[in-house]
């Protein structure tokens, strides 16, 4: 019995110093630093990015690891401003020694973060922002767009509404860069596909515009066949509420990306106007597969909540991540970058290819109109969708090697 003791003693201590020295036993941390609007309005969507993202890193960190280390997710608020975010970046590229940076809702800010990325060569993955520019015309090795941008939004748009019996066009929107990139887009597709087309005039708001009344009023003096409206987050709620309790909304068709996504939905409630046309990269009930049906369970059992647009951006960009260093055999930035040129992983919305040349996310939309659904009493949903596949959405290599002046 005493013998038997003592082998007991000596097998736990061996076992004790087999993990104290394994390989993995003091490996840091594979940290992922998330710079991104955490408070205010923005964080409906940014909120559901982190939350996906965390959620497969949390299955990857309970199966031992990346490579044997376990990720780290650090957040920084960047409440919308460049200079307090290029400050958290720096902070987390120089102190805490981040190996990726992620992030953000906000244009202006991605391709701030993202020139400092280029400069430290650090992997940068835009999880929300939506200017063509992220991946176009300032595109870089270190720089990875996964939501769709605003080529791509307007382009899926232009081809469902250029085939309807619509000649006079009116753009409305936010006056800043996504607004202006958003109609841009928009309108150049429709006029391409419609020669026809006419564009009767713009009228811009600023950012956060508190009352759309008169313009409202002015817009339905036009008496255009079909609004664009190039609305941001913070805008869109607020004008589409308007929409609707004045009436507008039941009177003229209306396109604006987003309409139709779950996040917007939600926080419009019973005052969202039906029959709204938008755009979207993902809904929770579509499709209908058992894929899309899992993402939803698992995201629902973690987090209370159903998955919004945002969701899909953070579990892409962590797949990308995840399988991008299992190919790459090792934790290393060029490695992990030479990887994920051109990888296709699965996802709720079906397999989506990370483009090798721009990395672009090719994104499929999925046009639909505002409806009720008894089975959702709380929010509207899209109805009669029709889906756009990615690859037909973005510019071409040719096009963007041109913005690039290459």
């Amino acid at each position: 019995m005493m013998k038997m003791r003592v082998w007991l003693s000596i097998l736990v201590i061996l076992s004790v110093s087999l993990l104290i020295f394994s390989p993995f036993a003091f490996a840091k941390p594979l940290k992922v630093g998330f710079i991104d609007a955490y408070s205010g309005p923005a964080s409906v969507y940014s909120n559901d990015v982190v939350d996906a993202f965390k959620l497969e890193m949390d299955k990857v960190n309970a199966a031992g690891g990346i490579q044997g280390r376990q990720v780290e997710i650090l957040k920084r608020d960047s409440k919308f401003k460049v200079d307090l975010s290029l400050g958290h970046a720096k902070e987390m590229i120089m102190r805490e020694n981040v190996d990726i940076l992620a992030g953000t809702i906000s244009s202006s800010v991605a391709l701030a973060i993202s020139n400092l990325a280029l400069k430290e060569k650090v992997p940068f993955f835009v999880t929300f922002a939506k200017s063509q520019a992220i991946t176009a015309e300032k595109g870089h090795r270190y720089v990875f767009g996964i939501a769709e941008n605003t080529t791509m939004a307007g382009k899926a748009a232009a081809a469902i509404m250029a085939k309807k019996p619509y000649k006079r066009y009116l753009i409305a929107g936010d006056d800043y860069e996504y607004g202006h990139a958003l109609a841009e887009s928009t309108w150049e597709k429709i006029k391409e596909i419609n020669p026809d087309a006419e564009l009767m005039s713009q009228t811009w708001w600023k950012v956060g515009e508190p009352d759309f009344t008169p313009y409202i009023t002015a817009i339905s003096s036009a008496k255009p066949d079909m609004v664009i409206l190039a609305l941001g987050g913070r805008n869109l709620v607020p004008f589409l509420k308007a929409a609707k309790a004045t009436g507008f909304a039941d009177r003229f068709p209306i396109w604006t990306h987003t309409a139709t996504e779950l996040s917007n939905l939600r926080a419009l409630g019973k005052d969202a106007p039906l029959n709204t046309v938008g755009t979207s990269n993902y809904h929770f009930y579509y499709p209908e597969t058992p894929a899309n049906k899992n993402f939803v369970k698992e995201f629902e059992a973690a987090y209370k909540r159903k998955p919004a647009v945002g969701a899909l951006y953070g579990y892409l960009a962590a797949r990308y991540i995840i399988e991008g260093y299992q190919k790459a055999g090792k934790v290393d930035s060029e490695k992990l970058i030479d990887a994920i040129e051109g990888m296709t992983v699965d996802s709720p919305v079906g397999k989506v290819t990370l483009r090798a040349y721009d990395h672009q996310a090719l994104l499929p939309m999925f046009l639909g109109v505002t409806a009720s659904d008894p089975a959702y009493p709380d929010f509207l949903i899209a109805k009669d969708i029709v889906t756009v596949p990615g690859a037909e959405l973005v510019l071409s290599v040719e096009e963007v090697k041109k913005l690039r002046g290459e």
